[in-house]
């Protein structure tokens, strides 16, 4: 029997309707704490489902463009940056504004969020500590520059850049100084931390590692350019580690990140902004122009390659069997399968951007990326609905 063409698009109406009210009423589960690239060792691994299908658009919240904060999910909200200096805290659930605090700049550092307490740097020169709940400031520590660099927690201790050349080691319950390192340049680089050790690049073209407790320098790696990518390190079965990162000169470093001996490196050909994601066995890294390397993580061999466009100042992310990638060009975000590099998908998330470097953060098969556009959005996978 056939169905008349208003039953139809009844019917089609009410799919969709069911579709989207089944989505409001999954509850999404979010971790209590968070740090920038999924932990202190930047491996931007995220312990969710894989979405493997064409994502659909679950909720949107509009806020002054561009967006260049990779977004932070805990505790059922996602906190987010704007270039106009509002700090917005997000129900994960609805995309409706929890709380919101204003600063003097914008806020590129993705936040840190533990014990119920939420850290940020901004381009006020200054490091927050708030109540992750409500807001309520608890203290700010300033430093003499912008702080774009994301801190990282360990112990007691916040480890943080600052392009004032230092990367400073705070006490988390009061933002008293530490200590701190000073380099030759300034440090965009976020720190990652491996056995009581800080990992942290700098614009001198340097690699630095410092000791954790007392700031004191271990080793440094001098490379051929100014290094704003954040390291990301591998701990290997047996113990030992490899510590990755790019550097400006388009060089991609692989060392030992005990002794600082370079176990191997790839060029890339343009420049290297992004941090790398690490696979069980892979190492993803993009440079400027959009070119996607997937390594061999103790060999350097080349396993794939796909351009997506540049520029690309956007790192990847990885969940089970999916890497993710945005590009600047025409804002697509994509699925790529990350043993193969066939593309899964892609999904338009906005208008080509300016310096975008916001990456994917996926938590409970839900997607949040920010777009010059279009504000935060918050994506789930196709067979959700």
């Amino acid at each position: 029997m056939l169905l008349h063409p208003r039953k139809i698009a009844a019917l089609i109406a009410l799919i969709i309707i069911f579709s989207f009210s089944a989505l409001a009423q999954r509850e999404i589960q979010t971790p209590d704490e968070t740090q920038f690239r999924g932990g202190v060792t930047h491996n931007a691994v995220y312990e969710s489902p894989a979405l493997r299908e064409t994502p659909e658009l679950l909720w949107q919240f509009e806020t002054p463009r561009p967006v260049r904060t990779t977004a932070a999910v805990a505790g059922g909200l996602a906190y987010i940056g704007g270039e106009n200096g509002v700090f917005h805290a997000l129900d994960v659930q609805t995309g409706t504004e929890a709380w919101s605090i204003e600063t003097d700049a914008p806020i590129v550092s993705t936040a840190a969020v533990r014990d119920g307490v939420l850290y940020v740097g901004g381009l006020d020169k200054n490091v927050y500590a708030l109540d992750a709940a409500t807001g309520a400031e608890i203290w700010r520590f300033t430093t003499d520059n912008q702080v774009y660099s994301s801190p990282a927690l360990e112990g007691d201790v916040l480890y943080i850049g600052s392009l004032d050349n230092n990367l400073y080691a705070l006490n988390i319950a009061d933002g008293t100084e530490i200590w701190r390192f000073e380099t030759d340049g300034q440090i965009w680089s976020s720190p990652a931390v491996f056995d009581e050790q800080i990992y942290v690049g700098s614009r001198d073209n340097t690699l630095y590692v410092v000791d954790a407790a007392t700031g004191a320098e271990v080793w440094r790696y001098e490379s051929g350019g100014q290094i704003d990518a954040s390291p990301a390190i591998k701990v290997n079965t047996d113990d030992s580690a490899i510590v990755y990162f790019g550097d400006l000169s388009g060089v991609f470093h692989a060392l030992d990140a005990v002794t600082g001996e370079l176990i191997w490196e790839f060029t890339l050909g343009q420049g290297v902004y992004a941090s790398a994601a690490i696979g069980e066995d892979l190492v993803y890294v993009n440079n400027i122009s959009g070119d996607l390397y997937a390594f061999e993580a103790l060999t350097g061999t080349v396993v794939w390659l796909m351009n997506i466009g540049g520029p690309a100042y956007s790192s990847p992310s990885l969940t089970e069997d999916v890497v993710y990638w945005l590009t600047e060009k025409d804002g697509l975000l994509y699925g790529f399968d990350a043993l193969t590099g066939q593309e899964l998908w892609r999904y338009e998330t906005g208008t080509q951007g300016d310096y975008r470097s916001a990456s994917p953060v996926i938590v409970d098969g839900v997607l949040f990326i920010a777009s010059n556009s279009e504000g935060l959005l918050a994506l789930v996978g196709g067979s959700e609905g």
